[in-house]
């Protein structure tokens, strides 16, 4: 007696090589749908992100809408200390600014601004120029502070880009302690 066979009809076989070019394609046509998605989208949206950007740190203070024109250069810094035209404000930590600070300057680290604002800044007038600064081609500390001082009233805020080593490498007076 003979075993009856059982058969079962199947598609067409594909070869597992056009598998992987069909599954490939069909990733690459997902990616190219999602990315004309989005930028329709962005490109429709009220506040849409731009798609280029000046992301250096005097480019996002040129940014902060509520300082028309925070940056200011050494030598406008350096006259404005010459003429004590200018309050300084060093937004570093207090290890920091006890290792080096421009001297006559208040520190005020953006870490303890809640808690050190009103000691700090309680005998200044909100008309008063501030020059604010940290240390660093990096360091956001000096543009974070000009904005919360911003926020509480003080719209005469500057800030000295890279500003401890700017002002030691200009052998401008300085303090420690």
């Amino acid at each position: 007696m003979t075993e009856p066979s059982i058969m079962v009809e199947m598609g067409p076989v594909v070869a597992p090589a056009r598998k992987w070019r069909r599954a490939c394609l069909q990733a690459v046509a997902i990616l190219l749908f999602g990315a004309v998605l989005g930028f329709l989208v962005n490109h429709f949206r009220p506040a849409g992100l731009p798609l280029v950007a000046d992301w250096s740190m005097e480019g996002q203070l040129s940014a902060v809408d509520t300082v028309e024109n925070p940056v200011i250069s050494l030598e406008e810094a350096a006259a404005l200390y010459a003429t004590q035209g200018a309050v300084f404000i060093d937004a570093r930590s207090e290890e920091f600014y006890r290792d080096g600070h421009v001297e006559g300057a208040r520190n005020l680290p953006w870490e303890d601004f809640e808690d050190r604002f009103q000691d700090v800044m309680s005998d200044i007038s909100p008309d008063v120029l501030i020059v604010v600064y940290c240390d660093g081609d990096a360091c956001s500390l000096s543009k974070e502070l000009a904005v919360a001082l911003t926020g509480k009233g003080y719209f005469h805020v500057r800030v000295l880009l890279n500003g401890w080593s700017v002002w030691q490498a200009a052998k401008l007076p300085s303090a420690a302690g």
